[in-house]
């Protein structure tokens, strides 16, 4: 079975963060992780007012979602990152940025939205992984 490829065709912008196409294989399992918020175990957000805090916890809770399905971040096709309007941004993709770097990343779309269903929440995280077999 092929690999998984990630693209940045010519005539886009080239960037280390970000790939503009992902290609899946037949035959690799895909898997969806909903959006993450930094609350823990109980159900309490992790860093109240913390952009940086909120976006490191709320990405071991997608980890921790990707092992429970037998993927990593390394099987990550695209990434989904919400910021409420007014969080540090730059401080909270700074939080995460060397854990999500590679040669192939994966596609990013992130937005600023007015809130999240978490109250408190600052930053929210969802991935789509698919695993070769």
């Amino acid at each position: 079975m092929s690999p998984i490829q990630r693209l940045r065709p010519e005539g886009l912008v080239v960037s280390p963060a970000f790939s503009h196409v992902a290609v899946v294989p037949p035959g690799a399992t895909t898997i969806y992780v909903g959006g993450q918020n930094a609350v823990d175990a109980d159900g309490s957000l992790v860093g109240p007012g913390d952009a940086a805090v909120q976006s490191a916890f709320a990405l071991e809770n997608v980890k921790t979602a990707l092992a429970a399905a037998g993927a990593s971040l390394g099987d990550v096709v695209q990434w989904t990152v919400l910021f409420v309007d007014g969080a540090d941004i730059a401080a909270g993709y700074r939080a995460i940025a060397g854990e999500l770097a590679s040669d192939e990343p994966a596609l990013v779309t992130a937005a600023l939205v007015a809130g999240l269903g978490v109250p408190g929440a600052l930053v929210e995280i969802s991935a789509v992984a698919a695993v070769l077999a």
